[in-house]
């Protein structure tokens, strides 16, 4: 069995993000999102295998065509990864600022 796809690798390229950005508030068709891009239908038919693969987006028949509905829960994962970090650099320019405002402080002190 093939390993499922990592949901970093699949947001990684700018055409999967575009791709998830466009079905994000409403399921799109696999060519009307074909044709918004100028590469062939098989690469995009590729980028929405690897989107599916790792559950970004389910592919489902309606008819004849072939619609591509956001599933963006997986991203908690990578906004969960991304905070950590983001408080880890908040703590750390909130510590510069104040030393900045304590050198501030100490030259004014000096000046007078």
């Amino acid at each position: 069995m093939e390993a499922r796809r990592d949901v970093y690798q699949a947001i990684a390229d700018p055409t999967r993000r575009a791709i998830i950005n466009m079905i994000a508030t409403q399921p799109q068709n696999v060519n009307a999102i074909a044709e918004k891009f100028d590469v062939t239908r098989q690469a995009i038919s590729l980028h929405i295998k690897i989107l599916n693969d790792c559950g970004l987006l389910a592919v489902k028949k309606q008819g004849r065509d072939r619609v591509c509905e956001a599933r963006l829960e997986q991203l908690s994962e990578v906004s969960a990864f991304v905070d950590q970090y983001r408080q880890h650099w908040e703590s750390k320019l909130d510590s510069l600022e104040k030393y900045l405002a304590k050198l501030k402080q100490e030259r004014h002190g000096e000046q007078h």
